[in-house]
């Protein structure tokens, strides 16, 4: 059974320019990860390193196991939504013993084949879910934005009130917020400036902002807070402890869930940017995804899925193969291994910002509309399900928004007796 989900030889570049492609693929993909691991490993309550060994341990071990050719994988916002509540309760030892039950569900529902099963949940509520996930994202960055302590709450959208209710008594940092700004300008308008100045080669807005932000920061010693020391012995194995297992099982069934979605979604619009006549294998790609789930949280990380925003990007860059997503892992590794004195000067307030602009990207106010303005079920449906995902959470959003679409689809077909 197990060699069913062993990857192939032909799977892999085979041409030295196919090689090259998948490289350059990787490369970018890479330069858009790392301000994401970053952020996402510090948003969930975790560090920052925890986010990098998840996207380096998780993006190779799903690139080689995993299902699709084009999926990246590695720590995600929604993941960070669920990963919050069971790092405040039990802290960041749980996370290896979390993670380990978690991996093996997904695992198990590979080798049980619900792949296709769970991959027909309808897009409408996929979209209000991804609506959902990109307004908690914004919501999380909040605190970091404005530079100062979070506040009271147990969702996102609590705390985020508590702490401008904090701001408006004690003061904003006016310097993380002008941070902020700055980033989002950048971020946004280098598409533009790099065709104006003939850029042939694309580099990412997001890296350039990293970037040049960084160092204004440093060159004007603007005085704030960056993510910190980012220790060079990565990946050391983390026992599991299993003193809380049975707390820690329902949060394992909801990350195991979301993994599984959110992977077997990112891997169906790889496919659709691709236009890929063969299609991903479903389960398969919940194997590769449990399996790096599994081996992230054992060695420093957390819980990963597939990310289709590096996905996405991994597609644009013509990736030609697995080999473009182990590429990603192993240029991260370099970041993390060699240049980690630089990367622990980043600016959280960088980091914030780069977060809402991916979560304005996911948000996607012009997709967004057209789906609104299709037929009421539609509408309905991913109105509900976005909601649902920030008021109660992710798993309840979307099982919500799958009984209400089932519900409303079977009203709307039924002949009227009037």
């Amino acid at each position: 059974m197990f060699f069913s989900f062993w990857p192939l030889k032909e799977e892999f570049s085979r041409t030295r320019k196919d090689l090259v492609t998948d490289f350059i693929a990787g490369l970018t993909v890479a330069i858009v990860a790392l301000p994401l691991a970053i952020g996402f490993g510090i948003t969930s309550g975790m560090s920052a390193a925890a986010g990098l060994i998840t996207a380096i341990i998780a993006g190779f071990l799903a690139a080689i196991f995993g299902g699709s050719k084009y999926q990246v994988s590695g720590p995600t916002g929604a993941m960070t939504v669920i990963l919050i509540p069971v790092v405040r309760h039990y802290g960041a030892a749980a996370i290896p013993a979390l993670g380990l039950m978690a991996g093996m569900m997904v695992i198990a529902m590979g080798i049980f084949k619900l792949g296709a099963f769970i991959n027909r949940v309808p897009w409408t509520v996929i979209e209000g879910f991804t609506v959902g996930i990109a307004i908690i994202i914004s919501l999380q960055q909040i605190p970091l934005a404005l530079g100062i302590t979070k506040g009271a709450g147990e969702k996102s959208y609590a705390v985020a009130w508590n702490t401008l209710k904090d701001a408006s008594h004690a003061g904003l940092n006016y310097s993380s917020l002008l941070t902020v700004l700055i980033t989002l300008i950048i971020k946004f308008s280098w598409p533009q400036l790099s065709s104006r100045i003939g850029l042939k080669r694309h580099i990412p807005g997001s890296f350039i902002a990293l970037l040049l932000v960084t160092l204004l920061v440093k060159a004007f010693s603007i005085d704030i807070a960056t993510i910190g020391n980012i220790p060079r012995s990565l990946g050391t194995y983390q026992k599991p402890i299993f003193d809380n297992l049975t707390a820690l099982l329902l949060p394992a069934l909801w990350i195991a869930l979301l993994a599984a979605v959110e992977s077997l979604l990112s891997a169906r619009v790889a496919d659709s940017l691709a236009h890929n006549k063969i299609q991903f294998e479903p389960n398969r790609e919940l194997f590769g995804q449990g399996l790096a789930t599994l081996a992230a949280s054992l060695f420093g990380g957390m819980p990963a899925t597939g990310a289709i925003a590096r996905t996405s990007v991994n597609v644009r860059s013509h990736a030609q193969s697995r080999l473009a997503s182990v590429f990603h892992a192993v240029v991260l590794l370099f970041f993390a291994l060699i240049a980690a004195p630089l990367v622990s000067q980043i600016p959280t307030a960088v980091i914030a910002g780069l977060l809402l602009g991916t979560s304005y990207r996911i948000l996607n106010p012009v997709s967004l509309m057209e789906s609104l303005r299709t037929t009421k079920v539609e509408a309905v449906t991913l109105v509900v399900t976005a909601i649902s995902t920030v008021v109660i959470d992710l798993i309840w959003g979307m099982a919500i928004g799958i009984a209400l679409h089932m519900i409303l689809t079977h009203y709307s077909k039924k002949p009227s007796t009037i």
